[in-house]
């Protein structure tokens, strides 16, 4: 039962951040690549100063990878406590349906946590 919970919270993760990646994360990428291209294109300006240029185009994407991993990485946390809390039930049948409670609890937290990421990776990216 745990690791069928375990699997639909993945699920879950795993479609809401394929969803972040084509509606933001890939223009985001894009959007470096043709930065980092058009430095390289300067034919007039010393190695360095292309490989800043190119280090520079790279900032936002890095940020935006930083903010997601954050945010997956605090949610995680939040429902290893809340699964954690359900140690003190004794038996398993407790246990098991305090599990499932916080599993349930936090996937309905998902769509909204990953909505206010794509608000603020937007921004950034504007």
């Amino acid at each position: 039962m745990i690791e069928q919970q375990k699997q639909r919270i993945e699920m879950e993760i795993t479609k809401q951040l394929d969803d972040l990646d084509r509606t933001v994360l890939r223009k985001m990428q894009a959007d470096m690549h043709d930065c980092a291209a058009n430095c390289c294109k300067d034919m007039n300006s010393s190695m360095d100063t292309v490989q800043q240029c190119v280090e520079r185009c790279s900032v936002p994407a890095q940020r935006a990878q930083q903010h997601v991993e954050s945010e997956i990485n605090s949610f995680n946390s939040r429902l290893q406590r809340c699964v954690m809390d359900c140690d003190i039930a004794k038996y398993t049948a407790e246990f098991e349906r305090c599990a499932i409670k916080c599993v349930d609890k936090h996937v309905g937290i998902l769509p909204n946590m990953f909505e206010s990421m794509r608000k603020v990776l937007q921004r950034r990216s504007s």
